[in-house]
C-alpha cells in the first residue's frame, strides 16, 4: 500500500465519506438526490483546485453502477472521444450499463472537440461529467452547457480540511501538534491535495511520531510568517499595503501584497480593499480604476489561489500608478455629516414627485426644469448653495 499515493488511498468511496460540499452531497443536496433517484444527467463541476471534483465523479460512477472513463482535456483527443463513445454504445446495448465520461479541465477542450461530445451527450450515449476551475459560461460552448447541469463546488473550509488532516494522520499512524496543523490548514488555501501531499512528505522526513511545525514547513518549502488573520499583524500589514498604494509606491505595495499572499490571506479580502480604494482614493481622477479593481475581485473569486495572485499584482500596480483624488469621497461624507446633523430637511417642492392631482395642486413638481442653470441650487432651503464637491 505504501507505493499508492496517500491522496489515492484516502479517496472517498461514497458520499458519506466525502468531506465538504454539503450543499451538494448533504441530505438535501442536489447531487445526492440525483444519485438516489437514479435521475443522473450530464454535469459540470465548477470549483477551485482540491475541492473534490474528481472524487465526486468517481463516487457518482460507483453509486450508479456506471462504467467510469477518466480523461484530461489536456491530453485527450477526438480519437479518444470516438473510442469511448463506441464502447459506451456497446455497453449500453449489451448490458444496459451507463458510461460516465469524466473530462478533467474541460475548459481546455476547443470548440471542435466540445462539438464532438454534443450529440452523444444529447442522445444519452454517455453521461458527461466535466470538471473546471474556470467559469463554464465562458469556456464551455452554449449547446453543450445547456445540456449539462452546472454544480458549483466551494473552497473547502478550515473545518473540512481539519477532518481530512485527521483522517490522513490516522492512515499514517501519526500525530501533529496544534501549531503545525494550524499552519498547514492556512497554507492549503482550501486545497485538500496540498494537505494530503504535504502530510505524505512530512511522514517520510519526520524522525518522530508527532509532526512539528518544522516538518510541515520543510514539506511545504514555506516558512511560517508572523501573521495572524485576526490579530494585530493582519491589520498592520493591510494598513501598510493600502498606505503604500495611496503613496503610489508599487515596490512597497507589492512587498506587502506578497507577505499577505504567502501567509495565506484570503484573496477576496485583499481584492475587496482594492475595490474600496479605487473609489476612495482615486475616484474621478481615473474612473477606470474601479473597473479594474472589480475585475481583479471577480478574477480572485473565479480562479482562486495560486493563479489569482497574478491578478492581484496586476491590479495593485494599476492602482499605484493611477492619479489620486479623494474629492468624491470627501464630498459624500460631508453631505452625510449634514444629513446626520440636520435630519430630513424638506425637499424643495419643484423636486417632489407629483403622482396625484392633490399633490400637483399643492405645487409638487411645479417649475421643475430638467436642465436648470448651474447657478440654481437644488438643495433644501437650509443648505442652499452649499458646496460639497469642490
Amino acid at each position: 500500500m505504501d507505493n499508492i499515493p496517500l491522496a489515492e488511498r484516502l479517496r472517498p468511496e461514497n458520499l458519506d465519506q466525502f468531506f465538504g460540499q454539503a450543499h451538494l452531497v448533504g441530505p438535501s443536496g442536489v447531487l445526492r438526490k440525483l444519485i438516489e433517484s437514479d435521475q443522473l444527467v450530464s454535469l459540470i463541476f465548477w470549483g477551485p483546485p482540491g475541492s473534490g471534483k474528481t472524487s465526486l465523479a468517481r463516487i457518482v460512477a460507483k453509486a450508479t453502477k456506471s462504467h467510469f472513463e477518466n480523461f484530461s482535456a489536456v491530453t485527450a483527443t477526438l480519437a479518444d472521444v470516438r473510442k469511448v463513445v463506441g464502447q459506451a454504445k456497446e455497453r449500453l446495448r449489451g448490458y444496459n450499463q451507463k458510461t460516465i465520461f469524466f473530462l478533467d479541465e474541460i475548459h481546455r477542450f476547443n470548440k471542435a472537440q466540445q462539438d464532438a461530445l454534443l450529440p452523444h451527450v444529447e442522445d444519452g450515449t454517455i453521461i458527461l461529467i466535466g470538471a473546471t476551475t474556470e467559469n463554464p459560461s465562458f469556456e464551455v460552448i452554449s449547446p453543450l452547457l445547456s445540456r449539462c447541469r452546472v454544480l458549483v463546488l466551494n473552497q473547502l473550509t478550515p473545518e473540512d480540511l481539519g477532518k481530512i488532516c485527521l483522517r490522513a494522520l490516522e492512515e499514517l499512524n501519526l500525530k501533529i501538534n496544534k501549531e503545525a496543523i494550524t499552519f498547514l490548514i492556512q497554507s492549503a488555501n482550501g486545497d485538500a491535495r496540498i494537505i494530503l501531499n504535504t502530510l505524505e512528505i512530512a511522514s517520510r522526513i519526520s524522525s518522530g511520531k508527532t509532526l512539528s511545525l518544522k516538518d510541515i514547513e520543510e514539506s511545504l518549502q514555506r516558512h511560517s510568517l508572523s501573521y495572524d488573520r485576526v490579530g494585530e499583524e493582519h491589520y498592520n500589514t493591510i494598513s501598510a499595503f493600502i498606505k503604500s498604494v495611496r503613496a503610489s509606491d508599487p515596490d512597497a505595495a507589492l512587498y506587502y501584497l506578497a507577505r499577505m499572499v504567502e501567509a495565506g490571506e484570503d484573496p477576496l479580502f485583499i481584492a475587496r480593499r482594492m475595490v474600496i480604494f479605487a473609489s476612495e482614493d482615486i475616484g474621478v481622477a481615473q474612473p477606470t480604476a474601479l473597473v479594474v479593481a472589480n475585475a481583479v475581485f471577480r478574477a480572485c473569486e473565479t480562479i482562486g489561489y495560486p493563479e489569482c495572485q497574478e491578478n492581484l499584482a496586476h491590479g495593485v500596480i494599476y492602482l499605484c500608478l493611477a492619479k489620486k483624488d479623494r474629492s468624491a469621497y470627501n464630498a459624500y461624507f460631508a453631505a452625510l455629516e449634514d444629513v446626520r446633523r440636520l435630519g430630513n430637511l424638506p425637499i424643495p417642492l419643484n423636486l417632489r414627485n407629483a403622482p396625484t392631482k392633490l399633490m400637483k395642486d399643492l405645487g409638487y413638481g411645479r417649475g421643475y426644469e430638467p436642465y436648470p442653470k448651474k447657478s440654481e441650487s437644488l438643495l433644501p432651503e437650509k443648505l442652499k448653495n452649499k458646496k460639497y464637491f469642490k
